[in-house]
């Protein structure tokens, strides 16, 4: 009785009401955005998978097997039984995890066997590991630059790079998308700056276009900054880099799983040859079909719709005959340039690559996408 009555009287405090109210508010205006984004069309949903990464995946809610072409597995590697098993290696000789950061107690020989690995492939000096490729980007920026330097970064460079940026206090610069001469322009006005760093995509995830890193080095070296990764630089981000510094380590499966797929890739370039190729047989034939597919010869082929509600549908709808990809809208790429992002693996098969082919066909009939 006594505890009732104390919730009673908290809940009659002016304080308590007040709390209520700014809590239905919050409400309000969370709901009110919500619907905002479900309105436009722009709702992501997320599917969830109850089987291993691969060509062919298990969807909840679906009975069937279906056909994955929206994974980053451009190689294959993610269910590659050598992979696996170098995963479970580490894991059985190193542990689950390392419980620390790297600088206190979280680096083993695995770590730094990896980022020696890392740099043949490369042919650099040196690599530093971090826990995710977004943290990579978030963590180069702010080490490396000072307010006496300059940044000059692609106008569609990945979300990872322009957070990155925003953190650090250098001055910025964006240059039009795989523009060289506007790139040459923005390099003369930044002359004024002690340091100038350009900042790319290698490839381009949301478009499939690859950079020029050829013409972006010569110009670099024209007008000064860092076209290699030399041992100081890689130093100072052990050193500085916010996400090294405060991350947990990389667990040692994902290590040994990274190191085996590099060694895979290192030993033959007939996985490399073998992705081409399908790459190549998928956009052909969507061109064929009457779709206007983005990029160039990268795996990552983007089939330009327009309109957010349309790409999400024709999604839906390939789920439904067995193919799974997804719509890309607003705010993970331009207003007016929707798409579905699809993306070629070594491991699909020719069989695989048709079948989508026709699925997307058939889809884009029925939503008035192709005539």
């Amino acid at each position: 009785m006594w505890a009732g009555s104390v919730r009673a009287a908290l809940s009659r405090a002016p304080g308590s009401r007040r709390a209520h109210s700014a809590l239905a508010q919050l409400r309000g205006i969370l709901e009110e955005q919500l619907e905002g984004i479900r309105g436009a069309g722009t709702w992501k949903s997320e599917r969830v998978i109850t089987s291993r990464q691969g060509p062919r995946i298990h969807v909840d809610g679906v009975s069937e097997g279906i056909l994955n072409f929206c994974a980053n597995n451009y190689l294959g590697l993610s269910s590659h039984p050598e992979v696996i098993q170098a995963g479970l290696q580490a894991l059985e000789e190193f542990g689950a995890g390392l419980s620390s950061v790297r600088f206190i107690c979280g680096t083993q020989s695995i770590h730094k066997d990896l980022e020696a690995k890392i740099a043949r492939f490369h042919q650099r000096e040196d690599a530093v590991l971090y826990p995710s490729c977004f943290d990579a980007n978030t963590g180069l920026f702010e080490a490396l630059l000072t307010p006496e330097d300059a940044v000059l970064s692609d106008e569609l460079n990945h979300a990872s790079i322009i957070d990155g940026i925003r953190l650090c206090k250098a001055h910025k610069y964006r240059y039009r998308h795989l523009d060289m001469a506007d790139l040459e322009t923005k390099l003369q006005e930044a002359q004024k700056h002690r340091l100038r760093l350009v900042a790319t995509d290698g490839a381009f995830s949301m478009d499939g276009d690859i950079a020029p890193l050829q013409e972006i080095c010569h110009l670099a070296s024209r007008y000064g900054g860092y076209t290699t990764g030399p041992g100081p630089l890689v130093s100072l981000l052990r050193q500085r880099a916010r996400p090294y510094l405060f991350s947990n380590s990389l667990p040692p499966a994902v290590v040994g799983c990274a190191s085996k797929a590099l060694d895979l890739l290192m030993e033959s370039n007939a996985i490399v040859q073998s992705m081409a190729a399908k790459t190549q047989r998928f956009r052909s034939k969507m061109e064929a079909a009457g779709f206007t597919i983005s990029g160039a010869s990268h795996p990552i082929c983007p089939v330009m719709l327009g309109d957010a509600r349309l790409a999400s549908c024709m999604a839906d709808d390939m789920l439904k005959r067995g193919i799974f990809v997804i719509g890309f809208s607003y705010p993970v790429v331009p207003q007016g340039k929707a798409r579905i992002r699809v993306q070629i693996s070594a491991v699909h098969t020719e069989e695989d690559i048709d079948r989508c082919v026709e699925a997307f066909a058939e889809v884009g009939r029925l939503h008035g996408a192709l005539p």
